[in-house]
């Protein structure tokens, strides 16, 4: 394998990125999914060779804060797992987001793991596509009831039916709640994907590294006319992707097979531990299928379990300090590092989520809230319905998601403390013009 990085600020498996607390390697999950025993192999390299601060991420990877002087054999032994790319260059570029509960949710029209699998070994084998950004990305959405469908991506494919067939609705810059550019035939999935990065990658200047940089500049007309002549499009009118309630990440839902459920568990903040991390590992081995799967919630699934055991499986994993209630309000909250890792960072996230949770729960509320110690909003890709930023220790920014206005919202109150942040989210709640 070669050995040849391009400079990033991204961290990958084989680029590890300084931050204040250790080094930060991201390993990249095939669809969000990890056997136990690769799971087990995450836990001890954490263990051994970082500070054993384990992350989900709002793409379904995995990262290992704090790692020291041994990286070389930390990068070993998850290569050795097969958690790496198949080769070096390859690493940047395996950007592809699948519905956690793909192959197993009841409500998919396609089942897009092999889909995905082909998409994923071109990306990486196929030189061309190694100049794309660390940050170009794309989605495949089967139509599943479990999907994150607010993250923008380069590229999105969702599978809906039209006239009785199935096909792909797909949009550029944005996700798959918009208005689609077009549709292809299912077969014509992979042509798609093949087509657009080719065509981008031809069109693109150095300095356009994602697809809405090229589009402000290039007509989206004039990209779909050039991409007409490499895959067959198709009109689709007034085709909108149904929309689940977004807590199919949390707690027990039934599953396409038979008997079987996944159980949906979050990480405290996004956080696990070795322990944990090898605690849901056993589970998934003993009650599961032996799989985890990782959602862009910062949460993860247990699938294959059998609905009689679920009960117990629930029980073993509170034991394991992870929630798995929708009712629990610090599964609602995302934070990023803060000013304990991040010399970014003008707040400690963690610690004041975790304060925030605990009032909320006092007041009965669970709310979608969102802490970011900075502008830059590396905890979430999408907008939340709620997002304190930063100011100074303690003290944050309170804004509120609206379709109208750019960046985080509407601002409603500056410089907040935590206390006066949960007291006004819960008379907020209580007003009768917010019902």
């Amino acid at each position: 394998m070669s050995n040849a990085l391009r400079p990033s600020a991204c961290p990958g498996l084989l680029r590890i990125v300084q931050a204040l607390d250790g080094g930060i390697c991201r390993i990249k999950l095939n669809g969000g999914s990890i056997t136990a025993d690769q799971a087990d192999a995450v836990a001890d390299a954490a263990e051994r060779f970082a500070g054993g601060v384990i992350e989900a991420t709002n793409r379904a990877n995995l990262q290992i804060r704090g790692i020291g002087s041994e990286q070389g054999a930390l990068i070993d032994g998850l290569m050795a797992a097969g958690l790496g790319p198949s080769t070096a260059a390859g690493d940047d570029v395996r950007n592809l987001m699948l519905s956690p509960s793909a192959g197993i949710d009841r409500q998919m029209l396609f089942d897009t793991r092999p889909l995905a699998e082909q998409i994923l070994v071109m990306l990486q084998s196929h030189e061309r596509f190694h100049d794309l950004s660390a940050k170009f990305a794309v989605q495949l959405d089967g139509g599943e009831g479990l999907a994150m469908l607010e993250h923008p991506h380069d590229l999105w494919l969702s599978a809906t039916e039209r006239d009785g067939e199935l096909v792909f609705a797909f949009g550029l810059a944005g996700c798959p709640v918009d208005s689609p550019a077009g549709a292809v035939p299912l077969e014509q999935g992979h042509a798609l994907v093949v087509g657009v990065l080719e065509l981008f990658l031809d069109m693109a200047r150095p300095e356009q590294t994602r697809m809405r940089h090229l589009l402000a500049e290039c007509s989206l007309d004039g990209f779909l006319a050039r991409l007409a002549e490499r895959v067959l499009l198709m009109p689709i009118k007034g085709w909108q992707r149904k929309v689940s309630p977004s807590v199919l990440h949390i707690g027990v839902h039934p599953q396409s097979e038979a008997e079987r459920v996944y159980i949906g568990a979050v990480p405290p903040l996004g956080r696990l531990n070795p322990a944990m991390l090898r605690g849901v590992a056993q589970l998934a081995r003993d009650q599961g299928d032996g799989s985890l799967r990782f959602t862009p919630w910062q949460s993860l699934l247990l699938p294959g379990v059998h609905g009689d055991d679920a009960s117990q499986v629930i029980h073993s994993l509170e034991q394991l300090g992870l929630r798995c209630s929708a009712d629990d309000a610090l599964a609602h909250l995302i934070a990023c590092t803060g000013s304990t890792g991040c010399s970014k960072g003008l707040a400690d996230t963690k610690g004041d989520a975790r304060q925030l949770a605990a009032l909320l729960q006092h007041q009965g509320q669970t709310q979608n809230v969102h802490l970011s110690g900075c502008s830059r909003s590396c905890a979430a890709a999408h907008i939340a319905p709620i997002t304190l930023l930063a100011v100074s220790p303690g003290h944050y920014d309170l804004y509120f998601r609206d379709a109208a206005q750019p960046g985080f919202g509407a601002l409603h109150a500056c410089n907040l403390t935590i206390e006066a942040v949960a007291a006004l989210l819960d008379a907020r709640s209580r007003s009768p013009l917010d019902a």
